[in-house]
């Protein structure tokens, strides 16, 4: 599938274009791999020598690009057995999802675009149904968010997102809608890790005083008003995704293909790194 053309960048030197460690391009030629060969959760992949072979990369980066993808969810690996897909953990697990692609524009902004769906209805629904110890939760968590972000504090903020967003859910009382919320949300917390080494896309502040507004619509019980800015946090949400996926991979040279070796660490600064935690965005 083709991606969208590059930005236009002319002025920008090679020195200036983002680094990206050899485990983390390796992870991303993996994914192609599997979804290529149409491979379905719970199918065997080769081993870490033969996806060496077939990727064209050293046995060390592809060892880190599985351990990295066995920490997001999308490999299993069974000390004597192999290397497995995953299967879903719950939440959206129709099977055409098994192939998301977290350092795909185009898979990403599918992705926010059912999120602006699914989220904008669960925070109408929870202005209408939410019962006052649902809209403290949703509140205190709108709350903790704000103040991890004044205090720059991105795990903090992650997990008090997490609360919110999951608070927001429950107030709809459709246990489907809560799901499917949290099933999209671990989705993007793929691409944190892959593009952003698990830091947030964007502001913490803006997104944390969204998150206060939305507290306040739900709370004062207005529905339209709630739906609309969940609809305006995620559209924020995905102008920063945009800005930073065209960043680290538009401004980038070309990947190697994975029929040829990938540079050297002298040449390239690919060598294996500890792959990030993940983070919630």
């Amino acid at each position: 599938m083709a991606e969208p053309s590059p930005i236009s960048d002319a002025g920008q030197g090679e020195e200036s274009r983002p680094y990206r460690p050899g485990y983390e391009l390796v992870a991303e030629q993996l994914l192609d791999y599997i979804a290529e060969q149409s491979l379905r959760p719970g199918d065997r992949l080769p081993t870490e020598q033969g996806l060496a072979q077939i990727l064209g990369a050293s046995r060390n980066v592809t060892r880190e690009a599985v351990k990295v993808l066995a920490a997001i969810g999308r490999l299993s690996v069974r000390r004597g057995a192999g290397i497995f897909v995953a299967e879903a953990s719950g939440g959206l697990v129709d099977d055409q999802l098994s192939n998301f692609r977290p350092t795909s524009m185009e898979d990403v902004l599918m992705l926010l675009d059912y999120r602006s769906v699914i989220e904008s209805e669960t925070a109408r629904r929870a202005a209408t149904l939410a019962t006052p110890p649902e809209v403290r939760t949703i509140r205190d968590g709108a709350k903790t968010s704000l103040t991890a972000a004044a205090q720059d504090d991105g795990h903090a903020f992650a997990r008090a997102d997490e609360a919110f967003h999951d608070a927001v859910g429950a107030a709809s009382h459709n246990v489907f809608l809560r799901s499917s919320v949290a099933g999209v949300r671990r989705l993007a917390s793929q691409s944190d890790v892959l593009l952003f080494h698990g830091d947030a896309p964007g502001s913490l502040e803006v997104a944390a005083r969204q998150h206060l507004a939305i507290a306040e619509a739900v709370a004062a019980g207005e529905a339209d008003l709630a739906a609309q800015l969940m609809v305006d946090h995620i559209a924020t949400t995905q102008s920063q995704f945009e800005r930073k996926i065209r960043d680290r991979l538009f401004n980038l040279p070309d990947r190697p293909a994975p029929s040829a070796p990938l540079p050297s660490s002298a040449e390239a600064r690919t060598a294996p790194t500890s792959p990030p935690e993940t983070s919630a965005s």
